[in-house]
């Protein structure tokens, strides 16, 4: 047992749950559930003060929904992801930023479990509830020095780095003539870096995904991981973390971490469409009820399918990757590829479910703050990450079909 967790452990009180154990899966999804209500009621709040409110993360992180994918000797869960990704859905369709932060957050315990031993210690030896950033975009500047890097550099789109104590960035090693001959994942803790409030968007407002800017701190080695290491499934944390969870690739994780949340927002759009609109009365085009209609029963069919499909072959796919890991088995490429194929889909079609539902909601739909509305923005915000970008992804999909190699990070 850790000092620190054994610390956290004389704290809590009769009847409290010990929070240096995470609960299992289902146990986490009805404690969200309860704070749905809520969550869903501050969704206007988070949208206008470009923030997910402190007092959500804070019932968020009592649920146990962030340690989902943190290693158990950690406090944490070592869930199945398929039931992580589940719980991003149910959150995002009452509040996208609020899902989106839960996921990207959430998703980050998974990859600190592949870093060295010392930085794991370094994270949750005294708090198993520290939340970790991002921002992987190689835009960082590396110095080697004794021991480690000289980092400097100014990372955009840091979603809920204002909740984090730490930070991933991404930085290249570049040699004395200027060629970068490496690219890397660092991890610096909140006292070495400046978060700039830049963030007023048109959509995913609530998300706070504002820049962070470094200025040559030293980072050891141990708080350092080569991204051709994570993509080859290597990592020096596997040597402690040895569960099937982290067996899995990066980009099967991250990227459905991405996705997950705009299904869930299709899904909220969906719901809050069939209700406004099921007993809704037409004032022009001769009156009537609008669902007797049947273009909205098209459309409302049509959206349903979509998202029916992005869920099930998101599942799908992410259990079986799952499942070998379990068995210990190599993960085939024509597998990655496809989990890359059906991710970028299902975000396509999530974001198409919520434009056909959108086109035929009317006027009442535009009003600002209507979920319908904020849904419809947060889906195509959610949809330029670099993670959804489809035309690369189906194209890598191709390759693979007809033989040709392919070499990417995401996959």
């Amino acid at each position: 047992m850790r000092v620190g967790t054994a610390r956290r452990r004389e704290r809590h009180g009769p009847g409290e749950r010990d929070p240096s154990v995470s609960p299992a899966g289902d146990e986490v999804l009805d404690a969200v559930r309860a704070l749905l209500p809520r969550i869903g009621e501050r969704a206007g709040a988070a949208d206008v003060d470009r923030r997910v409110p402190e007092e959500t993360v804070r019932e968020l992180i009592r649920t146990g929904v962030f340690r989902m994918l943190q290693p158990r000797r950690y406090g944490g869960a070592e869930s199945d992801p398929v039931r992580f990704f589940e719980i991003v859905r149910e959150i995002s369709a009452v509040c996208g930023s609020t899902g989106w932060v839960v996921s990207v957050l959430g998703v980050h315990p998974w990859q600190l479990a592949l870093f060295d031993e010392a930085a794991q210690d370094e994270v949750w030896g005294e708090d198993p509830d520290v939340l970790v950033s991002s921002s992987y975009a190689p835009v960082g500047r590396l110095t080697p020095v004794e021991g480690g890097y000289e980092l400097s550099g100014r990372w955009r789109f840091s979603s809920g780095c204002g909740h984090a104590s730490w930070a991933l960035v991404g930085a290249l090693v570049v040699e004395k003539q200027g060629r970068p001959v490496d690219f890397m994942t660092l991890l610096v803790p909140r006292t070495d870096y400046v978060i700039e409030d830049v963030w007023d968007v048109i959509g995913l407002r609530g998300t706070a995904s504002n820049d962070i800017i470094v200025e040559r701190v030293f980072v050891p080695e141990h708080r350092t991981m080569r991204n051709y290491e994570q993509a080859q499934l290597r990592g020096p944390g596997q040597r402690v973390n040895t569960g099937p969870l982290y067996r899995m690739p990066f980009a099967t994780v991250f990227t459905n971490a991405i996705t997950a949340p705009v299904v869930g927002m299709a899904a909220g759009c969906y719901r809050a469409y069939v209700t406004a609109m099921r007993d809704r009365i037409r004032l022009s085009l001769g009156g009537g009820r609008f669902a007797e209609e049947q273009f909205a029963q098209v459309a409302v069919a049509r959206a349903a399918s979509e998202i029916d499909a992005a869920v099930l072959q998101t599942d799908r796919n992410v259990r079986e990757v799952y499942e070998y890991a379990v068995r210990g088995e190599h993960i085939p490429m024509e597998l990655r590829l496809r989990v890359r194929r059906d991710q970028v889909r299902a975000t396509q079609r999530a974001v198409e479910a919520i434009d056909s539902l959108f086109k035929t909601a009317g006027g009442n739909s535009l009003g600002r703050g209507n979920p319908i509305e904020r849904a419809w923005r947060d889906a195509h915000a959610g949809s330029v990450h670099v993670a959804n970008d489809v035309e690369r992804a189906l194209g890598m999909y191709g390759k693979g079909e007809f033989g040709l190699t392919v070499e990417d990070s995401l996959v």
